[in-house]
Parts: structure tokens; C-alpha cells; sequence
């Protein structure tokens, strides 16, 4: 008779293994049970039955294959997945920015860069000023964009920052010399400051640059897009 070595959590499991591996019913199959399933604490099966398992009329003992395990996915692995996402994502930034300037009527080139935190993307070219806009709403908006476009279906978000003639790093120096300001006048005068509507990016340099001085505090009221920042005296708050 043609034999099979098989396991399972119990008999009736090793049974049906057996029924599917033959291709029969398990009414048709004949077993004999080499070992028996054991258990330790909680009732875990820590030993699986094993059985040999037969349909009448075949011949050669077969030893069953072996479940494959699925292994873990190596930290390796899982890191240059995520690069080819971040270089599928450079790709996409790339072709949607591009399309998007042209609409716009504006030639410009593009600097795009991989790092571990997010792909930096540098635009230059003349006019740019039509690329920042008031107080950087046409950067922003961009971003923003191109972050939605790039990180459809993908299960790692990819950040984007995106930037051109160094505005951002401008903009936060002039913000955080303003936040100084305020909050010496406020602190001079013992009175909150309203400040005037601000973006997110720009609420969290307010934020940051005045985190650290424990005589004020920070908060924002409002709704975008006149979300504002107060600043006030710590007591106060």
C-alpha cells in the first residue's frame, strides 16, 4: 500500500492533511498513528501527531513534504523595498512636477534628492516667484500634491519638501526673528499676542522657537485657513 507520513494538531487534523495530500475523501483513508500529539502549560501543542496514512490498492512508502515556513522579512529586505519605493516615488515626483510647471507656463529644472528622512526636491529657474507665491501658498500647495501623488498605494509614506531659492530656510529665519519679538513684547508688556493667520509649516516654527522659554506659552485658535498663534504668559495659559 502507498504510504504517507503526515502531521497535525490532533488525529482527525492529520486525517484530513492526509485526505487533501491523497486527493481522497477522508472516509477513504486508512491511518496508523505513530505518535501522539503532546501539550504543555495552557494546552499548546508542543509536539504534533504524526500518522501514516494510506489508500488500499497503492504501494512505496512516501514521507510527506514538509510545510514550507514563511520566514520573516529580513530588516535588509524591508530596507530596499522601501528604497525602491523612495526611487519609484522620485520618478513619480519628478514626471508630475514637471507636467504641473508646464501647465503653469513655467520652465524650471529639478534637484531631487534621496535621504533618509524624506525626498528633497529643489526647483530653480527664472520667475520662481510664481513658484513660492504669497508667503509660500503655491510651494506649499505643490507639496502637497506631489505628496498625495507619489504616495498613493504605497504602504511607507514618503515625506516630500519640497523647495526653491531657499525659501524655507529664509522664511523660518524671518519667523523665528518675529517670534522673538513677540515674545519680548509680550513679556514687557505682560498682554497675549494674536498673531496674524499662519500655515502649519509656519505655526511650528512659532511653536518650536518659543518652546523652550518657560515664562511663555504657545497655542493656536481658529480654523485654516485663519488658523492663528497666540502667545501669552505662562500663568495666564
Amino acid at each position: 500500500m502507498n504510504k504517507i507520513l503526515v502531521t497535525g494538531k490532533s488525529i482527525e487534523e492529520a486525517r484530513k492533511n492526509a485526505a487533501a495530500q491523497l486527493g481522497a475523501d477522508v472516509e477513504e483513508i486508512m491511518i496508523e498513528v505513530i505518535e501522539n500529539a503532546t501539550s504543555g502549560f495552557f494546552g499548546i501543542i508542543t509536539k504534533p501527531c504524526k500518522i501514516a496514512a494510506w489508500i488500499e490498492g497503492e504501494e512505496e512508502v512516501i514521507e510527506a513534504p514538509k510545510p514550507v515556513e514563511k520566514k520573516e522579512e529580513k530588516p535588509k529586505k524591508k530596507e530596499r523595498a522601501i528604497a525602491q519605493d523612495k526611487t519609484e516615488g522620485e520618478k513619480i515626483a519628478k514626471e508630475f512636477l514637471e507636467s504641473t510647471l508646464s501647465q503653469m507656463g513655467i520652465e524650471a529644472s529639478l534637484e531631487i534628492t534621496q535621504t533618509d528622512e524624506a525626498l528633497e526636491i529643489v526647483v530653480s529657474g527664472e520667475n520662481m516667484g510664481r513658484v513660492i507665491g504669497k508667503r509660500g501658498e503655491t510651494l506649499d500647495a505643490l507639496q502637497y500634491l506631489t505628496s498625495l501623488v507619489v504616495n498613493k498605494d504605497k504602504e511607507e509614506y514618503i515625506r516630500i519638501n519640497l523647495d526653491s531659492e531657499n525659501y524655507r530656510e529664509k522664511r523660518t529665519l524671518a519667523l523665528e526673528r518675529l517670534a522673538d519679538k513677540v515674545a519680548e513684547k509680550v513679556l514687557r508688556n505682560k498682554r497675549n499676542l494674536t498673531l496674524e493667520p499662519m500655515n502649519a509649516f509656519e505655526r511650528r516654527v512659532i511653536h518650536s522657537r518659543l518652546q523652550g522659554n518657560e515664562k511663555l506659552t504657545t497655542y493656536s485658535i481658529g480654523e485654516e485657513p485663519s488658523r492663528r498663534i497666540v502667545v501669552s504668559l505662562a500663568k495666564d495659559r
